[in-house]
């Protein structure tokens, strides 16, 4: 197949779509719902963690990702610091396109996996901690999941299934986030106050636009199944948004801007491993699921374990991406996607699914564990309490998202 240019403009475009949710959504999604004193942290937590996963990933990520295959496990050092790769080369994972796009385009979906964990963090982390645990989570989770399902590795063989990110991004930064919410322990004043919620609603619609290159580029060209997967994706955010409104509405007696746009990002996670694969109505279905599932899970189950995940990244994404992969071997159709699902009577992809949400929970708590405690011997993972109650933005930073008005 030889190098097509309508592809490669379409996934030069999706580079700059997952880009920009990375880089303007993210941030100001979750810094609107940050506390005044720390919304600048929050901003630079984002931002750098997205800097140096793309580094880590340029130096040797994707070498080990898609450079070959050892063992099922990990790949080799074929293309470590992009060695014998030339910018005219068509990528071998996808002969369309041109090695660097390629490879550009996956380098944005490992840096927005750590960004994403910054939501259960905020307002408590120190900084040093973060940058060393944005390099060891990149390197140690991120890399070898990837591998798994989409570089050759074990999961891909055994077929599981994911086609932009449920497993090998939601999965993986909710359970990081959870974990080390846990390890990091509450903040001093563990409730959600956020200061500017016109600021996290603009970013839930640049995240949400910036999701069309994160699916529909999946496709890895610009065909039917992007159009489709750019659709349903629309579609669920829509659903999952009206669903957790309107559950808030009955439960709470108040449909919220918050809960509104959190749907809005929890229909996107959940139907982000199944877009490919499923037609228009189990896109609204799974949406609309990913909305009541995730809304209960920040509801009820947070309430009841009392874990400070701050922003709530476990609740939808690590939530939703499960949901959504697991859902994918029930509406999976072979029309859409290439293969059947339960309710196209094949069973056969619901012990790959469930295999493959197993093990990437496991080895990401453990890993993720681990490098939470080592940082921790480092550097410390908080700030003290006196920075804490000062805000991280002038404790750490030196500097105030808004000036005092005298």
């Amino acid at each position: 197949m030889k190098i097509i240019p309508a592809d490669n403009a379409w996934i030069l475009i999706s580079t700059a779509l997952v880009l920009l949710m990375a880089m303007i959504g993210l941030p100001a999604f979750y810094a609107g719902l940050t506390k005044a004193k720390s919304m600048l942290n929050t901003f630079v937590m984002v931002m750098v963690s997205f800097c140096l996963a793309s580094l880590v990933w340029i130096i040797i990520g994707y070498s080990l990702v898609f450079g070959g295959d050892i063992g099922g496990i990990i790949g080799t050092l074929k293309y470590a610091f992009l060695n014998g790769i030339n910018p005219s080369d068509p990528s071998p994972n996808a002969d369309n396109l041109y090695h660097y796009l390629f490879l550009f385009f996956q380098m944005n979906f490992a840096a927005i996996t750590v960004a994403l964990m910054v939501g259960a963090f905020i307002e408590r982390m120190n900084f040093k901690a973060w940058i060393i645990i944005s390099i060891l989570w990149t390197l140690l989770v991120y890399v070898p999941v990837a591998h798994w399902i989409w570089g050759g590795g074990w999961l891909g063989s055994l077929g599981t299934l994911d086609f932009a990110g449920g497993l090998v991004v939601h999965e993986t930064c909710g359970i990081g986030a959870l974990v080390g919410a846990l390890v990091l322990g509450k903040r001093l004043e563990p409730v959600m106050k956020p200061s500017n919620l016109p600021l996290a609603a603009i970013g839930a619609g640049l995240l949400w636009f910036g999701w069309f290159g994160f699916n529909g580029g999946s496709a890895l060209a610009i065909n039917a199944q992007a159009v489709s997967a750019s659709l349903i994706t629309t579609l669920a955010a829509i659903m999952g948004g009206l669903t957790w409104m309107f559950a808030e509405w009955i439960k709470f007696k108040k449909p919220t801007t918050l809960g509104l746009i959190t749907g809005f990002i929890a229909g996107l996670a959940t139907i982000t491993p199944a877009a490919g694969f499923v037609d228009v109505f189990a896109g609204i279905i799974i949406g609309s699921l990913g909305g009541l599932l995730c809304f209960w899970a920040v509801v009820s189950l947070k309430a009841k374990f009392k874990y400070d995940d701050s922003l709530d990244v476990w609740g939808v994404h690590g939530v939703g991406g499960i949901l959504g992969a697991l859902l994918l071997a029930i509406f999976a159709k072979q029309s859409v996607g290439g293969v059947n699902g339960l309710i196209s009577g094949d069973i056969s992809l619901l012990v790959p699914q469930i295999i493959g949400v197993v093990a990437v929970g496991v080895y990401t708590a453990l890993i993720t564990f681990i490098i939470f405690k080592i940082t921790d011997s480092l550097v410390g993972l908080k700030v003290s309490k006196d920075e804490e109650r000062m805000g991280i933005d002038e404790s750490t930073h030196g500097e105030k998202a808004y000036l005092d008005i005298v």
